[in-house]
């Protein structure tokens, strides 16, 4: 199963990708999406994220995307920017026909550390020991691909899908 990690962001976006079987994880990629700076539009900026995260989705075809979910913020304004980048992350996965998956940073951080509230120093370590990188990884991306660990160490298998009535 190929695993998309998202960690999202109207300025930059972190993703990973993983092979996840029962041999174990393997990494295949990881980035991070520069949407541009506060001086471009915002819907220029999401229109970037929709485009680069596609063309991630055709090199890797991802089986099931792994989204860090919504976190509290004190800034109302950052909250909705932030609600309008995941928009556009759900809508370039359902468009690449791919089925997603939401974790709280708190099922993340235990997922990967053992400690819900794990500092992201404690995460990126995990995630770099879980995958055997040798390089320190950007912040980003680091997230990313611990929303994909996180996944592949949830993930119980196919799911049967809900038949209406």
């Amino acid at each position: 199963m190929v695993i998309l990690g998202v960690d999202p962001g109207s300025w930059k976006a972190g993703y990973g990708v993983v092979a996840a079987s029962r041999g174990g994880l393997q990494h295949l990629a990881h980035g991070v999406i520069k949407c541009g700076s506060s001086r471009i539009p915002l819907p220029e900026r999401l229109g970037v994220l929709y485009r680069e995260l596609t063309q991630v989705m055709e090199t890797f075809r991802p089986d099931v995307m792994a989204l860090e979910g919504l976190f509290h913020s004190k800034n109302p304004h950052s909250s909705l920017i932030l609600g309008h980048a995941r928009g556009v992350i759900l809508l370039a996965a359902l468009h690449g026909g791919v089925e997603v998956h939401e974790y709280s940073p708190l099922m993340v951080k235990q997922a990967l550390t053992g400690y819900g509230l794990a500092r992201k120093e404690q995460v990126r370590y995990m995630v770099k020991a879980l995958l055997g990188l040798a390089q320190v990884l950007p912040v980003d991306a680091s997230d990313a691909l611990a929303a994909a660990i996180c996944h592949a160490h949830s993930w119980s298998g196919p799911r049967p899908r809900a038949e209406c009535p």
